[in-house]
């Protein structure tokens, strides 16, 4: 069994589960989580064949209780928690801020903010625990720029996960927790398939606003993260990493 524990939510696909297999290329035990449990399941049947120790966790994120027996059960197994991989989140979809329904502000709230809190909360006691413990949280352009048109709240949301993470880290330094965010660009991820099939030439358009010149891929992520919660990186925290291309400037 490895001795190095990593939890990631939303790791049963796109980035998510990109940085889960190269977690557990890098040695670590990797604890997925996610809220389909066929794709966990099948995700679960492909890091062991490729010899990566992993469980699977089907719970919702935004749901307190449930993160919180989830996470203290796996801390109580390990003895520690090292890594924690705050993934999931998205969009929740697009509303104009007029009008918008409480109920839609509140659920892309949960979604992005909540579950960073949740899950980093009931992982901190067992962080405590582990000699290289590290944070990483999502957040994303849309927290400088405010989103493209409907998402408004979603870079609400994001701009938040940014501060929780400068939060994090000063409350946790003294325990030697290092926390920190990347903000990815334009990923080549399953999130935009639908756009990819149905209009190539606004998901090729796309590659035009980033200086490289072309989309991310889940893995360039994943590195990135490697790179950060890795004792190579020992003397970073309270940062924001965008891994965009060059995407943040404009062009």
């Amino acid at each position: 069994m490895s001795n190095k524990v990593a939890f990631i939510s939303g790791a049963t696909g796109g980035i998510g589960f990109q940085v889960a297999k190269r977690l557990g290329q890098d040695g670590y035990t990797v604890i997925l989580n996610g809220i389909e449990d066929a794709k966990g399941a099948e995700r679960l049947a492909e890091l062991k064949e490729a010899g990566i120790e992993a469980e699977y966790h089907g719970f919702d994120v935004t749901d307190e209780h449930a993160v919180t027996a989830a996470i203290t059960a796996v801390g109580e197994k390990y003895g520690k928690i090292d890594v924690v991989v705050n993934n999931a989140g998205g969009l929740g979809g697009r509303s104009p801020i007029e009008g918008m329904e409480t109920d839609f502000f509140r659920k892309v709230m949960a979604l992005n903010l909540d579950s960073a809190f949740f899950v980093s909360r009931a992982a901190i006691p067992f962080l405590k625990k582990s000699d290289n413990a590290s944070i990483i949280n999502f957040t994303s352009n849309a927290a400088w720029n405010a989103g493209g048109p409907g998402a408004g709240i979603y870079g609400t949301s994001k701009a938040a996960v940014h501060t929780l993470t400068r939060a994090l880290a000063k409350e946790l330094a003294p325990a030697s927790i290092r926390v920190n965010a990347v903000s990815p660009g334009t990923i080549d991820t399953p999130f935009h398939a639908q756009i990819k099939e149905t209009k190539p030439e606004v998901f090729a358009s796309w590659a035009n606003s980033i200086m490289l010149g072309r989309l991310g891929q889940p893995e360039e992520v994943a590195s990135a993260i490697s790179f950060l919660v890795s004792k190579d990186a020992s003397f970073i925290t309270a940062e924001t990493l965008q891994i965009g291309g060059g995407q943040a400037l404009g062009i």
